[in-house]
């Protein structure tokens, strides 16, 4: 089958994107992408590799998904895009199959576009419900690059731009690897830091504290997860002061973290229900689509008040019609059991590695959705990106997409979050050049002990 950029001229396309691209950050891959197929992108050389971001973290059921194909084919020709003012069959559809999965309390939703905006959204809702203005991020967060979202993040993008949206605050990031709080035993002390980031809170409001935002797993600030029982002191100190909670299940959300939705996991955190829950990224499968979804009691508010949040392309079909076939394949194939029983395997994986190669300082994660922080020295912690993009380097030469990421602050963390439809000898055959990329590279520190995994 011929396919689009088959034939292309690289070195023409290479200095196009040179004079005529824009940078917004990042340095971009060597070579040019032509092609993207289940588990699969191709450079213009034809040189393939597993792709176990997923995009950016969003091809949840893999690239080229032949029923998504055909939705986005089918509504292309015959029902793409409307008036704002108009609702569609795939947006009902949509927003009925969503909330039957939602636990309840989170009972209406609408549509956008990206993670930033449905944050955006969120925020503004969360402000116009409680009358209040302040919002409060964890340190570590990364939210999106609107003026409410960005300042609710604290990972990086707050510099050189003048003055952002007034009324943030922030909380530190759970890093059970790296915190500072510990109990006379050496264990993180979650909730003795967290009740003094609340304590310093309450000396900067101005009494206006309207809503926390976070992620169930801190994927840019390191795969950083939530302890057991995070959540429901987080609501109770929410609750206490009267503030919304909203949860931002961008990359975590459908399966990806290996439950449907990665504030459920813990029994510690069992009836807690945000507020506002926001999902992208993984609801349309690298299509441009997100979700806000509240309660009914929000809901109705709302709209008896006149709440706005006007744009576009809101509630448009097509995007809708993906997602709601999407979120249809996760439930139909079970794919949420499929990437908790998966990422077992590669968090074993994983671990035996690094108790082979000193370089590896952590191993976190759940699900299909894993971090990998590499260190120079165990004992100091010591970042060591030179060594992990070295590492990145020889993966990628050996066929695996599995980047510490292009964005300096992101840190020397490897995020790995492969499709859900990824098989076991894919999982194997990555865990395996990620030993022979160790190997490879100088100043991993190999330890005398053998892996199983071979190339």
């Amino acid at each position: 089958m011929t396919r689009p950029y088959d034939d292309v001229n690289a070195e023409q396309l290479q200095r196009d994107a040179d004079e005529h691209l824009l940078s917004y950050g990042t340095s971009y891959h060597p070579e040019i992408i032509t092609s993207a197929d289940g588990i699969y992108v191709e450079t213009h050389s034809g040189h393939r590799m597993m792709d176990f971001t997923s995009g950016q973290m969003s091809c949840l059921i893999g690239h080229g998904n032949p029923e998504v194909v055909q939705v986005i084919h089918e509504h292309a020709q015959h029902l793409d895009h409307l008036f704002s003012g108009m609702i569609s069959p795939p947006v009902i559809n949509l927003a009925k199959r969503l909330t039957s999965v939602t636990p309840a309390g989170l009972d209406k939703a609408f549509f956008l576009s990206t993670g930033g905006e449905s944050n955006e959204a969120a925020i503004r809702l969360a402000k116009f419900y409680t009358g209040k203005f302040e919002i409060v991020g964890l340190a570590g967060s990364w939210h999106g690059m609107t003026g409410a979202s960005l300042g609710a993040q604290y990972h990086a993008g707050r510099s050189g731009y003048g003055p952002l949206m007034p009324g943030n605050l922030v909380l530190p990031s759970p890093n059970a690897y790296r915190s500072i709080f510990r109990h006379p035993d050496g264990s993180y002390d979650w909730k003795t830091e967290l009740d003094y980031g609340f304590d310093l809170l309450d000396k900067q409001s101005c009494g206006s504290l309207a809503a926390v935002i976070l992620e169930p797993i801190l994927s840019s600030g390191g795969m950083l997860e939530l302890p057991p029982g995070y959540l429901k002191a987080m609501k109770d100190h929410c609750v206490k002061r009267g503030m919304l909670l909203i949860i931002d299940e961008a990359q975590t959300g459908l399966g990806r973290a290996g439950d449907m939705f990665a504030f459920t996991h813990h029994t510690e955190d069992e009836g807690v229900v945000p507020d506002i829950l926001t999902l992208s990224k993984t609801l349309g499968n690298g299509i441009p689509l997100s979700a806000v979804i509240t309660s009914d009691e929000i809901a109705i508010y709302a709209k008896e008040n006149g709440f706005l949040f006007y744009t576009t392309h809101i509630n448009d079909p097509l995007p809708a019609a993906v997602g709601d076939k999407v979120l249809e394949i996760v439930l139909r194939d079970d794919l949420v059991s499929r990437s908790r029983l998966l990422g077992l395997r590669l968090q074993a994986g994983l671990k035996r590695l690094q108790s082979k190669y000193r370089c590896i300082g952590d191993v976190r994660g759940r699900g299909l959705m894993a971090g990998v922080e590499i260190v120079g020295d165990r004992e100091t912690k010591a970042s060591a990106t030179e060594i992990g993009n070295a590492i990145a380097k020889h993966m990628m030469e050996m066929g695996l997409w599995a980047q510490l990421a292009t964005i300096a602050s992101f840190g020397g963390v490897f995020r790995i979050a492969p499709p859900l439809t990824v098989t076991e000898d894919q999982i194997d055959r990555a865990l395996a050049i990620i030993e022979e990329a160790l190997r490879k590279t100088p100043g991993t520190q190999a330890l005398p002990q053998s892996i199983d995994y071979k190339l």
